[in-house]
């Protein structure tokens, strides 16, 4: 809960702080959605909705969030897009979804923020369709990455906004039902990455 406590108090600054170096990759992440007419899509951590203008009309949309101080500017962002879109209050460690009910998630600059990644990461597998796609937008440390500067920020980062110490495939190998499909560097010398996942059909 402290998290959610502490974005309450960033939200009025959280624009500020990321989107003008974060949006190109952002831009590029999104752009994999392709056609999405019909679809129904998760934007999992949507937070003040800095993916909602550039989403693709067409597809049924639901953003959650775990703080309400977040969705509440989604809200406002969200009145200036044409897109269907449904906000609700969600922790993504513990998604109020069914089984099955996505075809494609949107998880972008949230795995390393929550507190259990593999929690998160298993949750969306859940809700996810056979066959369905996960957009991942996000900073890891690599297998076997020392970092020991970004380790030692981790101590306080983590209980402030983020995580420093996540490495993702350690994360991916408790979700056995998804696959990387892409893996390409995104920005700071490929600490963030675009990651998309795809869910067997078994």
């Amino acid at each position: 809960m402290a998290l959610k406590h502490s974005y309450t108090v960033l939200a009025p600054v959280y624009d500020w702080l990321v989107s003008s170096p974060l949006n190109p990759a952002r831009q590029n992440s999104l752009a994999r959605l392709g056609d999405v007419t019909g679809k129904h899509i998760l934007i999992n951590g949507i937070g003040t909705g800095l993916d909602i203008p550039l989403l693709p009309v067409g597809a049924h949309y639901i953003g959650s969030d775990i703080t309400p101080a977040m969705l509440n500017i989604a809200k406002k962002r969200a009145q200036n897009c044409d897109i269907e879109l449904r906000l609700q209050q969600a922790d993504s460690m513990a998604l109020p979804f069914d089984d099955q009910q996505f075809d494609i998630i949107i998880m972008h600059l949230i795995l390393a923020v929550v507190p259990d990644p593999v929690a998160a990461l298993r949750q969306a597998e859940r809700v996810l369709k056979p066959g369905g796609r996960i957009l991942i937008y996000d900073k890891f440390l690599k297998p076997g990455e020392h970092a020991p500067v970004r380790r030692l920020l981790n101590l306080i980062t983590r209980h402030i906004a983020t995580r420093t110490d996540v490495v993702f495939e350690q994360v991916l190998s408790q979700t056995p039902k998804l696959t990387v499909t892409q893996d390409e560097p995104a920005l700071a010398g490929g600490w963030f990455r675009l990651i998309e996942l795809q869910k067997s059909n078994s």
